[in-house]
C-alpha cells in the first residue's frame, strides 16, 4: 500500500456510537497517563481516544491472543511509535474483548491497523507487513496530519515516574538474534536463530511459536495474493500453489480459508501424497493455538480423513 486517504474508508466504517461515550472527563473509565505513546482501548474507553486524536493522529492495531502474525507486526507497531515521541499514539484492540470496536471497523480479518486524524478513520494496511514499509505509511500519516493541522504531540520521557515502568527481563541471547533479525527483515536468519534455541531447549515454547511466525512471514514475503490465487485454481492438486495461498489467507487472518484449502487438498491427494500437507496444517494449528476453536474443529476433520 502506497497511499492512505480517509476517503477510503468512508461508508466503511461507523464511529457514531462511539462518539456518543461519556466526556473523557467525566468517564469513570481511565484515561491514558502522561507519557504513554502506546494505550489499551476498549468499547468504554474508546471516546477517549478520539478526542485524542483531534490533537495528534492515532494508530488502532485491532488484534487478538490467538493471532500469529499479529504477535509478529505489533511489536513493530509499537517500535515505529515510540520512535516518533509522542507525536503518535498507539491504541491496541483486543478484537475478541471488544466486540462493538470489531463490528465499528469491521474487522473481518485482523492484523487490522486503521488510523484517526480529528477523528476521521484513516486505512492503513492490513496483514503482517515488513518494518520498511510500515515506516512508509506512518510518514504518510503524519504528512496527511499535518494538512489536517494535527500536529501537536503526546508528553513522553521523563513525564513518566522512573518506578511506572518496571524494566523486563533481557531475551534469551538467540530470541534476541532472532528479533534483532526480524526488525531489519531478514527472516531466514530468525528461523535460523529459533532453529538453535529449540535444539538447545526442545521444551522452549516461545522459539517454537517464534518459529513457525516467522517461517510464515519468511513464505509470505514477495508473495503476490492474486497471482498466488490464480495458480491455485490454475492447479488445484498443485501442493506449493495451494501453501501460498493458504499462508496468505492465514498472514491475513482469514483462518478457517487457510484450514478449509488444506484440508480439501488434502482430502483429494493420494495418500503417498498427504504428508508435507499434514504437517503444513499442524504446523499452522500451533500459530493459531491448539484451544482455538476453529482449530479444533480442522484438527477433528484432519482427523476423520486419517481413519
Amino acid at each position: 500500500m502506497t497511499d492512505i486517504s480517509p476517503a477510503a474508508l468512508r461508508g466503511a466504517v461507523d464511529l457514531s456510537s462511539l462518539r456518543n461515550r461519556p466526556d473523557p472527563s467525566t468517564s469513570s473509565a481511565p484515561a491514558p497517563r502522561v507519557g504513554d505513546v502506546v494505550v489499551d482501548a476498549t468499547d468504554e474507553t474508546f471516546g477517549q481516544v478520539l478526542e485524542i486524536s483531534r490533537t495528534v493522529p492515532v494508530v488502532i492495531d485491532l488484534w487478538a491472543e490467538w493471532c500469529g502474525p499479529c504477535k509478529q507486526l505489533s511489536p513493530i507497531i509499537e517500535k515505529v511509535t515510540r520512535e516518533l515521541g509522542g507525536r503518535v499514539l498507539l491504541a491496541k484492540v483486543d478484537v475478541d474483548a471488544n466486540p462493538q470496536l470489531a463490528q465499528s471497523f469491521r474487522a473481518q480479518s485482523i492484523p487490522m491497523v486503521v488510523a484517526l486524524i480529528a477523528g476521521q478513520p484513516v486505512p492503513m494496511f492490513t496483514g503482517a507487513v515488513p518494518e520498511e514499509q510500515v515506516r512508509e505509511v506512518f510518514a504518510q500519516l503524519l504528512q496527511l496530519a499535518a494538512q489536517n493541522g494535527v500536529t501537536g504531540s503526546l508528553p513522553v520521557g521523563d513525564a513518566v515516574a522512573d518506578d511506572e515502568a518496571p524494566e523486563e527481563p533481557p531475551l534469551p541471547p538467540l530470541h534476541a538474534e532472532a528479533f534483532a533479525a526480524i526488525e531489519i527483515g531478514d527472516y531466514a536468519a530468525a528461523v535460523t536463530a529459533y532453529e538453535k534455541a529449540l535444539a538447545e531447549n526442545p521444551r522452549d515454547e516461545d522459539a517454537r511459536a517464534g518459529l513457525g511466525q516467522v517461517r510464515l512471514l519468511d513464505r509470505t514475503q514477495g508473495l503476490d495474493l492474486q497471482t498466488a490465487r490464480a495458480a491455485a485454481a490454475d492447479g488445484p492438486l498443485d501442493v506449493q500453489a495451494q501453501f501460498d495461498v493458504a499462508d496468505l489467507d492465514l498472514a491475513g487472518g482469514h483462518v478457517d480459508d487457510a484450514f478449509g484449502r488444506l484440508l480439501d487438498l488434502f482430502e483429494k491427494l493420494p495418500s503417498d501424497q498427504r504428508t508435507p500437507v499434514r504437517e503444513r496444517l499442524v504446523e499452522l494449528f500451533g500459530l493459531i493455538g491448539a484451544g482455538d476453536p476453529r482449530v479444533l474443529a480442522a484438527r477433528n476433520r484432519l482427523t476423520s480423513l486419517l481413519f
